[in-house]
């Protein structure tokens, strides 16, 4: 192949690979920006939390066996994944994660900690009160939804349900979420997130479940931009002129 025809065929595979790849080199450089410019703690909301009260030490706790005893009066339990000693409004309440035999589905249950009567999954009144004490800022509710399922695009994607989304009239268009029958807050969720969560999908060009850093599509481009670094290299290199 004649040198000058071997150069025009490397020009076009150069220039097709840097118009494919300039416009996700564009997203991987805004999304860059950015991240790094970001403060994380904004994005996740920590600096929107308020402060809750720790329970204090002098509690009298009930058994947990005596209340895991009550469980199976009303459903079959054969394992326990997980009891946590948590509060609501205040109230000591134990948190309990359970499944029956053959069955890969969990359950929980909550518990009052010093009486030891099961108690239900919280309802939206509660679920709302929970959310404005969790919030520091002041602000009146705008919407709440009841969230029995998600998809893969959902800020609330791959977390506990049922919840409810408690979202306040607040210019940073806050969303808390509320697990149901785990009665604790799960995430906090503002506009920074989202714009974080739609450039972290161009980063990651998962555009399905938007955490996979593992997709065929981004691994294509990862070679594709190998081609065309090396691509570049030759032609400088063949492009030269001889003294």
């Amino acid at each position: 192949m004649k040198k000058g025809e071997f150069q025009r065929k490397i020009r076009k595979v150069h220039r097709f690979l840097g118009v494919a790849l300039g416009i996700q080199f564009l997203f991987w450089t805004m999304g860059g920006l950015y991240f790094s410019w970001s403060d994380m703690d904004e994005i996740h909301g920590d600096h929107q939390k308020a402060h809750i009260h720790p329970l204090g030490a002098d509690l009298d706790l009930a058994s947990p066996q005596a209340i895991i005893e009550k469980i199976k009066v009303k459903d079959s339990i054969n394992f326990v994944f997980d009891l946590k000693l948590i509060q609501i409004f205040g109230e000591p309440l134990y948190q309990i994660t359970y499944s029956k035999l053959h069955d890969r589905d969990k359950k929980i249950q909550l518990a009052n900690a010093q009486t030891g009567e099961l108690r239900n999954a919280l309802t939206e009144n509660e679920a709302v009160n929970i959310a404005k004490n969790s919030f520091s800022k002041e602000a009146e509710i705008s919407k709440v939804e009841y969230l029995t399922t998600t998809n893969g695009h959902h800020e609330y994607r791959e977390q506990p349900l049922p919840a409810y989304a408690v979202t306040f009239g607040h210019s940073s268009g806050t969303t808390v979420y509320v697990a149901a029958e785990l009665g604790t807050v799960q995430k906090f969720r503002n506009n920074k997130w989202r714009v974080f969560d739609f450039l972290w999908m161009m980063h990651t060009m998962d555009y399905q479940s938007r955490d996979n850093i593992s997709n065929w599509l981004l691994r294509a481009f990862s070679v594709f931009g190998l081609f065309s670094i090396l691509s570049g290299f030759i032609l400088f290199f063949v492009s030269r002129k001889r003294k």
